[in-house]
């Protein structure tokens, strides 16, 4: 067999077409988002839940100059480790956003995307060309565009410079050992930066993939030697890059074990009515139904191939030519009124998926090209991109494929952190696109005949082209187009009648299936034709790359466009205030005392910042936060509301307006604030302490407490304590808040006798990261009533202090500085080393000695041929 030829840069680079590519890609991004030219941008849903998070700490940072480690905007009070936290020595990262921000905005967060993958092509050996067209392929994949659209960008900034880590890991292994290992520090500190952990873990998992893969080769090849040198540089870049934001891992690894992803202290004991635990079943992390409620179908995999086989996203829309439009316009519905329901987005979508933003869509091109990729390409490569695009689907299935992922939630380390396991299929577009771009390059350098293409192309049409067609012409046959709850959102728009709507609703499922599988068809085989006439010479490369290029872009954009356009853009003053406020919040903000929070009725109030955008809010949105305050909601605060409610300082509870019983055809203006009479303060002290043994007799007792005159305190705090009366009489006694900053808080005390106060502040690693003072001299605290924080007080007049500074932060500063003067010494070094040799250095790809493949992906066999491209 021939030794391969690809992968393997020239020894001398021309910059010029790479350049000029880059620069296209610039251009491709900034066409998609053109309305930033005229300075709107995205209103982006977890974007505003993230500002409305984090406005407490900027204000407080703009008014002192120093940032708060603490926030009480939202769930009574939490680390600001998850929403914006100080990090000073971060110098790279710094860096280089400072260039990516340069950029238009919006667009700059997919060009990164698509640079970095282009990066990646180039060292697998693609030509400017292919590379571009790898790099918008993974770029627009339609599931992140999606992404954007919701607001998360931090996972589009961690799939964009995982893409660029690939490369540096490949690099090393092949040989060009500092230049990989200061390609993969650079984008692996970036990863870090991104701050999406769920996706770097699922990068990990695909460089062990690579690394298994290729060092059997290497090995194989007997090039141990330079398996080692290559894993001992990299590990070193790797140690660089993790230490250079050490400090946020430091702190994160600490606050998630107090977080919903850690292990509960309960038992099935007091908890659920089904007898189980938040963290019973999960050894730890979250619970397998909440971690698997987003799971990927089976079947609803094809839409890799065509995008609306179950109806597109939640609220896909139809126009005035569906069954459904034309249905109600026949009952006897003003045509206005209907067409503006069906267009604003009715729910086609039909799978399982509590809620869908959009399919995840590859590309129909793209995917046929990958195919044929998986039968053109040799050697170790080929086997990585398929089996990393095999297991990023399985993941993405969840409790679809219950007995492989549950095995590893159970026990892969910190998989059962994450949730929502679907996004790995964003991951999915990474190795297609590459396998595609990668197939070309290969027909391209082999100089492969049709003859030798021609049972590959017709399977690679045949699995891709041939499925779309046989669901466009029997869809009908294998899919029922319904989810159960189709006749309760029908019912609820339209009443008694919704059932009626039922069959045009199915009938329009089954048209937009039937186009889209059509439309898939066809670009398929304009992708395979304009492969026919390259190989027989009909068109040259100079037209075959662009046409490739436009029918893959094309293809995408069109469907990208049905989630995100340009009428999801509007002027940045209006994004930049993400929420107004209504009377109630303006009555609220009258009140200048300190410390007070709020409850707001009017939502779901675990599931939103807007109440955190205006107040220190008892609710709040934030998948990581601290799990006994989230346990103390599940489990007593509907037993308990009032009292649970006053000992969370909630002076103000905003509650929907209830029609004027004097007027009741008047509807009601909006919600109103009602003040709390009942409310406790920021602190006060108890009669009575009730000592329990654990967890769960903690959350028995707060069911029934009286918050007022008792505290709960679990007995590990006896010595903290100590000889506390039975009774304690406090009258006359007062504790008042004199200064509030969320991390730092001053009382004053006048106590008749020794006595034990309850703050109104949650309770986090006491007497470690926060730590309390009675006049200027540490004092220790306790944890009461399951979330907060509680002091022996001595008699007399006293100045209580508490502040938040946590030791480990400290620690990851100085770990912080060190790791990155040390990366950028690194990159600096190799700069100057490649910039010397002018990338003179080939790189060594080992002998192919992959076991044989099974029937159907057997290597073509080449054939010398005299003729060029």
């Amino acid at each position: 067999m021939n030794q391969p030829t690809m992968f393997k840069p020239p020894r001398r680079i021309s910059l010029r077409p790479h350049l000029i590519a880059v620069l296209g890609l610039l251009v491709l991004a900034i066409i998609y988002f053109s309305p930033v030219l005229s300075g709107k941008t995205l209103t982006m849903h977890d974007v505003q839940e993230a500002s409305a998070a984090a406005r407490e700490i900027r204000e407080i940072t703009q008014q002192t100059g120093e940032k708060p480690l603490w926030t009480d905007a939202l769930f009574s009070g939490m680390p600001g480790y998850m929403i914006d936290f100080p990090y000073p020595y971060i110098l790279v990262y710094k860096a280089t956003m400072g260039v990516v921000n340069l950029l238009p905005n919006t667009a700059s967060i997919i060009f990164v995307v698509m640079l970095s993958m282009y990066i990646f092509l180039v060292v697998l050996g693609c030509n400017s060309w292919l590379s571009a067209l790898g790099a918008a392929a993974y770029g627009f994949g339609t599931f992140g565009i999606v992404s954007l659209e919701a607001g998360h960008v931090s996972k589009l900034f961690a799939l964009g410079y995982g893409a660029g880590m690939l490369a540096g890991v490949i690099l090393a292994l092949r040989g060009r050992y500092w230049l990989g290992a200061a390609l993969m520090g650079f984008f692996l500190c970036m990863e870090f930066g991104a701050n999406h952990i769920q996706i770097t873990y699922y990068l990990f998992m695909t460089v062990g993939l690579y690394v298994l893969i290729e060092g059997i080769a290497l090995l194989r090849s007997g090039k141990g030697r330079q398996l080692a040198f290559g894993l001992a540089t990299l590990a070193l870049a790797g140690a660089l890059a993790a230490g250079s934001f050490g400090k946020r891992l430091l702190v994160l690894n600490q606050y998630t074990k107090e977080t919903i992803r850690g292990k509960s202290e309960l038992t099935a004991k007091t908890t659920n009515p089904d007898g189980k635990s938040p963290s019973s079943e999960s050894k730890g992390g979250l619970d397998k139904d909440y971690a698997f409620a987003y799971s990927y179908g089976k079947a609803e995999t094809l839409t890799l191939l065509v995008p609306n086989v179950y109806g597109g996203g939640s609220a896909g829309g139809l126009s005035t030519d569906s069954e459904l439009y034309k249905a109600m316009v026949s009952r006897g519905i003003d045509p206005s009124a209907a067409k503006q329901l069906v267009e604003q987005g009715f729910p086609t979508y039909w799978g399982d998926q509590p809620i869908l933003g959009g399919p995840a869509y590859a590309g129909a091109a793209l995917l046929f090209l990958f195919v044929l990729g998986m039968f053109v390409i040799r050697g170790s490569l080929r086997w990585w991109l398929l089996s990393a695009t095999v297991l990023m689907i399985m993941l993405a299935w969840g409790k679809n494929f219950l007995f492989f992922n549950e095995l590893l939630f159970d026990y892969l380390p910190y998989l059962n952190k994450f949730r929502a396991m679907t996004m790995a299929l964003c991951l999915a577009q990474l190795f297609m696109a590459a396998g595609a771009a990668l197939g070309i390059q290969t027909i391209v350098n082999e100089k492969l005949t049709l003859a030798q293409l021609r049972q590959p192309l017709f399977i690679s049409l045949g699995l891709t082209a041939g499925v779309a067609l046989v669901m466009a012409v029997m869809g009908g046959a294998f899919f029922a187009f319904q989810r159960p709850n189709d006749i309760n959102i029908l019912s609820q728009i339209f009443g008694e009648a919704g059932k009626d709507f039922l069959a045009p609703l199915v009938s329009d499922r089954q048209s937009m299936l039937r186009s889209d599988a059509f439309r898939s068809v066809i670009l398929i085989v304009l992708a395979a034709g304009s492969i026919w006439l390259f190989l027989t010479d009909k068109i040259k490369a100079a037209v075959f790359y662009p046409v490739l290029f436009a029918i893959v872009v094309f293809d995408l954009f069109a469907v990208d466009k049905r989630f995100l356009n340009s009428a999801d853009f509007v002027p940045k003053a209006e994004a930049s205030v993400p929420f107004s406020p209504t009377p109630a919040d303006e009555q609220i903000l009258q009140d200048k005392s300190l410390g007070y929070r709020v409850f707001d009725q009017t939502g779901s109030f675990m599931e939103s910042n807007r109440t955190s955008y205006f107040h220190r809010s008892v609710g709040g949105y934030n998948t990581t936060r601290l799990r006994r305050y989230n346990e103390l909601i599940t489990y007593a605060f509907q037993n308990n509301f009032l009292n649970i409610l006053n000992m969370l300082n909630a002076k103000y509870v905003i509650r929907p307006a209830e029609p004027d019983p004097n007027n009741p055809q008047q509807q009601p203006t909006g919600p109103v604030a009602l003040p709390n009479p009942n409310v406790m303060g920021a602190a006060w002290f108890v009669k009575t302490v009730q000592l329990v043994n654990n967890a769960d007799e903690e959350m028995a007792a707060m069911k029934t407490l009286s918050t007022r005159d008792s505290a709960v305190v679990d007995k590990q705090f006896t010595a903290q304590l100590g000889s506390l009366p039975a009774a304690m009489d406090h009258t006359g006694s007062t504790i008042q808040l004199t200064s509030y900053r969320p991390d730092k808080l001053i009382y004053q005390t006048s106590a008749a006798q020794d006595g034990l106060a309850v703050f109104s502040e949650v309770y986090y690693r006491g007497n470690e990261d926060w730590q309390a003072f009675i006049d200027g001299k540490p004092a220790p605290h306790v944890r009461a009533n399951y979330v907060l924080r509680a002091m022996r007080i001595p008699a007399g007049k006293h100045t209580v202090e508490f502040r938040f500074d946590p030791p480990l932060a400290r620690t990851g500063d100085t770990i912080d500085l060190i790791c990155n003067v040390l990366l950028i010494a690194l990159i600096g070094f190799v700069i100057f080393h490649e910039g010397r040799n002018r990338w003179s250095q080939p790189m060594p790809e080992p002998e192919p000695v992959m076991p044989t493949a099974p029937e159907g992906l057997k290597p073509i066999q080449r054939q010398t041929k005299s003729k060029t491209r």
